[in-house]
């Protein structure tokens, strides 16, 4: 169903948000539109202000997210009974657009639902949202497998087939009417019953995973003492201090249990002991045999997930999800990642046996264990490339970085960045920032941009993209609202935010997300979704162009002394780029492969710690590296299901991205180029999912991707034909 999309992307962890569609009640001239006297309840009421409105972020209240969502799903449901009510033959007009207009409301609600659900949760909204998990997903099912509704969109797709409709109208009654038959609207009535009973109860289990790895990233926090600081960088130092101070623990310091503070702290410190506790911390998340053990909800979510696709005659979960996907089938997706996984294990030998040197040559009688990992990994960068990370760092300041993506958004998109600092667009933190975006040459309005960047209480891990509302112009252009969320350790007082090289790749890939709600030129709502192995294409593209000169010499500036980075340094970044990829490669596959065997295998007697260990073990996997996301806190899989079997989808998009990098490497003008810009908006971007993906590739490449160039990048042996 289509109204309660997850629209979320992240390259660390998933998080569940919504993104809607609008409703009428069909055109049956005796019908009158369904009126809702709903602008009591602020989560419910229409946006006002500039940009065609905007949330209320300022004065979102949380007694009224139940009443909204409650009311807001009734009034939905009436709306589509209107539908399936008219008199009249189903058309595409009165059914499949009438569709689109529904649950305007409901959709207001749920963007303030989002909020609280990814950016300002607390234990009083993770009871609201306990208690509303199963009745929103009996909302999902109560449309999904409504038979007088399906029958008409089952009408209008047939008679598609016969006098096809415009392209992109074509593209959504297919991608409706398949949603709806693999969601059970087949089905007869005992099953159907069942398969809504088995989402309810995955809902309620999905809601539990997620708050129960979020408990852990709270409770589990490391506080250590000024004689504890040994090779920690002073900006790490001091955030620490601050956050430890903030928590009431002035004097000391605080390693808090995400991967903003966790790796950092494994890259630089001196303390081995404490960096394997801070370790065990957190890839012990979800697993610590307490109330906030994970283990059993994955068990009953592997259980339920099989028992449903079984009801729809599948064999496993990952035959039924992958087959609308780019891959198509679960063999197509693990051939490709056994084709990178062999190159990776054997780059893992060479990089620990690299280490083991160096820790040898320092005395120190010690085997590489995974607390060890990215401390001597630094240290053989620096060895190999004269590269240290902390001295990139001084270079990466996040001010800066926010005028490289918006300097990028100009080049390639027409896009220009206008802070908002009146106070006429609400905010839901003080840390939000937000910008009006316009075309550069005519001075058309395209959206607003919000940027919440720091972690905080709270706030769930990781870095992700999500949108507010929605392009579309079927029924008028609407201001498209879009926003980035990361997790940076806000500096001390009158200090600037430094990151890591890799947290500015993050940075530049989620607002590649941004820019393609931004750049999104679909008539409907629905076509604004994606395909899961695709849409994380454009923004790992994205990625490239911090490394292009234009946005080096103006952007990667000293905080400091305002001096440009040394090309020397930048030579040696380049130089080091395909430096440890046998652990980047490793432990994202270990998670990816992961995924899929938990779903090809059939859960009936399964008990996921000892699945994990076993299936591993088989892969060979390094002693020395753990997976990224582990079973218990696998927040893509297990939090939804917007990656279960999906996150090979990684790997698969990369493909594309390095196909794609390399067709600007050859263009005249680069990076830059202006024609090959307008084709990547034209084709990749603008699109969204109004056309087929391997389509739009070949239309932007003039050919489908190959293996090649991903293995290139890695610094990985090309296969041979």
């Amino acid at each position: 169903m289509k109204n309660y999309k997850t629209l979320t992307f992240s390259k660390n962890i998933i998080v569940i948000s919504t993104l809607l569609l609008i409703v009428s009640c069909g055109n049956d001239e005796n019908k009158k539109p369904i009126s809702l006297a709903m602008t009591d309840n602020l989560l419910l009421a229409p946006w006002t202000g500039p940009y065609d409105g905007t949330p209320a972020f300022d004065k979102m209240d949380i007694t009224l997210v139940k009443p909204a969502i409650e009311e807001g799903i009734t009034h939905h449901l009436k709306e589509i009974d209107a539908i399936t009510a008219t008199a009249e033959a189903p058309t595409f007009k009165n059914t499949i657009e009438a569709m689109e207009r529904a649950g305007e409301p409901l959709n207001r609600a749920f963007a303030y639902y989002g909020i609280w659900t990814s950016n300002r949760s607390s234990p009083e909204f993770r009871e609201i949202q306990n208690e509303l998990a199963p009745k929103i997903a009996d909302y999902r099912s109560a449309i999904s497998q409504n038979k007088p509704l399906f029958d008409r969109i089952k009408t209008v797709y047939e008679n598609s087939l016969k006098n096809p409709l415009e392209a992109d109208q074509q593209r959504l009654v297919k991608l409706t009417y398949k949603e709806f038959e693999m969601n059970g609207a087949n089905l007869n009535e005992a099953d159907k019953k069942r398969y809504a009973e088995i989402n309810s109860e995955l809902s309620t289990l999905y809601t539990n995973f997620s708050n129960n790895v979020l408990a852990d990233e709270e409770n589990y926090i490391t506080y250590i003492t000024k004689d504890q600081l040994k090779g920690l960088p002073e900006s790490f130092v001091n955030a620490a201090a601050k956050t430890a101070t903030d928590n009431g623990k002035d004097g000391k310091y605080a390693i808090t249990n995400t991967r903003s503070s966790m790796d950092p702290f494994l890259t630089y410190s001196e303390e081995r002991e404490l960096r394997k506790k801070v370790w065990k911390t957190y890839y012990s998340r979800g697993d610590n045999n307490d109330q906030y053990d994970n283990n059993d909800l994955v068990a009953q979510i592997l259980k339920l997930r099989h028992e449903r696709v079984k009801l729809l005659g599948y064999a496993n979960f990952a035959e039924w999800r992958l087959q609308d996907r780019m891959a198509k089938t679960p063999k197509n997706a693990i051939d490709l990642m056994e084709a990178v996984w062999p190159a990776a294990l054997a780059r893992v030998k060479e990089e620990v046996a690299d280490m083991q040197t160096i820790a040898k040559a320092e005395g120190k009688n010690i085997t590489i264990e995974p607390w060890d990992y990215r401390f001597y990994s630094e240290k053989v960068r620096k060895d190999k490339y004269d590269l240290n990370s902390d001295e990139v760092k001084q270079y990466l300041e996040l001010n800066n970085l926010t005028d490289a993506i918006f300097y990028t958004a100009g080049r390639l998109f027409n896009f220009k960045f206008t802070p908002i600092t009146d106070g006429s667009v609400p905010v839901f933190h003080e840390d939000v920032k937000v910008w009006e975006v316009n075309d550069i040459t005519t001075g058309e309005h395209i959206g607003v941009y919000y940027l919440d960047p720091f972690a905080r209480q709270g706030k769930r891990s990781g870095a992700w993209a999500t949108q507010y509302r929605s392009h579309s112009s079927f029924d008028g252009k609407k201001t498209v609202l879009a926003s980035n969320n990361s997790n940076f350790v806000k500096a001390a007082p009158g200090e600037s935010v430094l990151i890591s090289w890799d947290d500015a790749e993050t940075f530049f890939h989620e607002f590649g997300h941004a820019l393609h709600f931004l750049s999104s030129e679909v008539r409907y709502p629905t076509l604004n979704g994606g395909v899961r192995d695709y849409t994380e294409f454009q923004s790992q593209l994205l990625e490239r162009w911090l490394y292009t000169d234009e946005v080096i010499n103006q952007f990667l500036k000293h905080h400091k002394t305002g001096e440009v980075i040394p090309s020397a340094l930048v030579e040696k970044i380049k130089k080091a780029s395909t430096f440890n990829q046998g652990f980047a490669t490793t432990e994202f596959l270990a998670s990816a492969l992961m995924d899929m065997k938990y779903h090809t295998t059939d859960p009936t007697n399964i008990n996921p710690k000892a699945f994990e260990k076993e299936t591993l073990a088989k892969l060979n996997m390094p002693k020395e590296i753990v997976m990224r996301h582990r079973t218990p806190h696998f927040g893509h899989v297990f939090s939804s299901e917007g990656y279960a079997t999906a996150y090979y989808g990684y790997l698969w998009a990369d493909v594309l991205t390095s196909d794609a990098a390399e067709a600007f490497q050859e263009a005249p003008g680069g990076f830059y180029d202006k024609d090959l810009s307008a084709k990547l908006v034209k084709y990749l971007f603008a699109p969204r999912n109004a056309i087929d993906p391997a389509e739009a590739y070949r239309l932007f490449r003039g050919r489908d991707a190959t293996i090649d160039a991903l293995m290139r990048d890695r610094g990985f042996p090309v296969p041979t034909k």
